[in-house]
């Protein structure tokens, strides 16, 4: 019998200050949610134009970046340089130390570029591996459609209603979905049980959880799942004036 995950908490990401001019919605990593292994930091980042993240040090964990808006390039000092655009994602192994910086391409229209990025502690043994890059196109990603075609699902990596992802791209099992709900529109994702998960509001409202634990959830939050559970239940109403999309992370935790 499958059990339906309820919510410990879910909360507003405050917009801030970060990098050169670049603006990000942080929530974990933040005193409303820290010690939530294995992961550090989420930020969900504006970068306008002559903005950006200049060169900046890693060690000792993995960052995960998915492009929402735009392009970014990025380069560190050991030579190593490339560009991910709208739909991409990039999964960065800093391992033992990297120097890194990701500046964004300046869009002929003047507009930001958006995306989110997501740091994941390495266990000890991989803390001192040396660094890599892999990146994800947005062309790889394979995608379905449930519910009479009102749930469109990305799966970047895991396994959603019997399809999978191309390929594994992060040391930490790692399941990442971009999940777009029309209204009247529902979906049951399987999850491991065990395993920590969230997922982040990009847009709309969406409610999350069955019953007395049913939650409506607005854009920018933070939604953390309990352990309990082998499912997430989220739905938008039928009356609904916009679709809800959110991006559900789930990790083995550390």
């Amino acid at each position: 019998m499958t059990i339906t995950r309820a919510i410990r908490k879910a909360f507003l990401a405050i917009e801030q200050s970060e990098g050169a001019g670049a603006r990000v919605r942080r929530s974990i990593g933040t005193p409303q949610l820290r010690n939530f292994s294995p992961f550090l930091m989420l930020d969900h980042f504006t970068i306008k134009p002559g903005a950006g993240f200049p060169d900046h040090p890693h060690r000792g964990q993995e960052t995960i970046t998915y492009l929402l808006e735009g392009a970014v390039d990025h380069e560190d000092f050991a030579g190593n340089a490339g560009t991910i655009e709208a739909g991409d994602l990039q999964f960065m192994t800093a391992g033992k130390g990297i120097m890194h910086a990701e500046m964004p391409r300046q869009n002929a229209d003047g507009s930001a570029n958006v995306g989110m990025q997501l740091w994941v502690d390495l266990p000890e043994k991989l803390k001192k591996c040396e660094p890599r890059y892999r990146d994800l196109r947005a062309s790889e990603i394979p995608n379905i459609d449930i519910d009479d075609g009102k749930v469109h699902i990305k799966v970047i990596s895991g396994q959603s209603h019997g399809v999978d992802s191309v390929k594994e791209l992060a040391y930490t099992p790692v399941w990442i979905f971009d999940i777009d709900i029309k209204p009247g529109g529902k979906i049951n994702q399987n999850l491991p049980e065990g395993w920590n998960a969230f997922a982040y509001t990009l847009s709309g409202s969406t409610s999350f959880g069955v019953g007395a634990d049913k939650t409506s959830v607005g854009q920018f939050h933070n939604v953390v799942f309990e352990q309990k559970g082998d499912q997430i239940y989220a739905e938008v109403e039928d009356g609904a004036k916009e679709n809800g999309r959110f991006c559900k992370l789930t990790f083995f935790p550390s």
